[in-house]
């Protein structure tokens, strides 16, 4: 297994959005190499990074503000973060729909939720191919409506740095009363 690239950049849709994050802790599901736990590590936040399999963020695990939790997201595992709240959570190039409830539960009232993948259209370009790992039209926005505040979306195709079609949302979860 290659180390991980420690220098490979934060999203720079997570860059944009990253400093509306309220103070608090972050949770970077599906963290993979942990390039935006290090991100809003070296900003000096608080992460909680889950993914499937840790190696990719083994060089952070001593590192006093990261906690790392090893969980399968997928195949009917439970949500691995119980009741808890983050003032931001970060998602990218990750999709699995069961996951949604807890997730959206998971952003604290006045927290930003920053997510950005693989949408539709995307098939022509290569991976993802399978439907179920493409976000349907608008489907972001739906999932979001009535919860949240959207601060920023876009549903576009891209040609660089590679052809790829993506969803991106930056949302503040509303407060009850904000939500009517």
């Amino acid at each position: 297994m290659a180390a991980p690239d420690a220098s490979e950049p934060a999203s720079p849709w997570v860059q944009r959005f990253a400093a509306l994050v309220p103070p608090g802790p972050i949770l970077d599901l599906a963290c993979g190499k942990g390039r935006h736990s290090r991100y809003f590590l070296k900003a000096g936040r608080a992460v909680t990074g889950v993914d499937i399999d840790l190696a990719g963020v083994a060089d952070l695990l001593s590192h006093p503000d990261f906690e790392a939790i090893a969980a399968d997201l997928e195949n009917g595992a439970p949500w691995p973060l119980g009741e808890r709240r983050f003032a931001g959570v970060v998602v990218t190039n990750y999709l699995h729909r069961p996951l949604f409830p807890s997730l959206l539960d998971a952003v604290a009232t006045g927290g930003l939720l920053i997510y950005e993948t693989f949408a539709a259209g995307n098939e022509r370009f290569g991976r993802p191919r399978n439907p179920e790992f493409l976000l349907r039209p608008g489907e972001l926005l739906d999932l979001t409506r009535g919860r949240f505040r959207v601060l920023a979306y876009e549903d576009m195709e891209q040609a660089m740095p590679y052809p790829a079609c993506f969803q991106r949302l930056a949302a503040v979860h509303l407060l009850s009363s904000d939500a009517a």
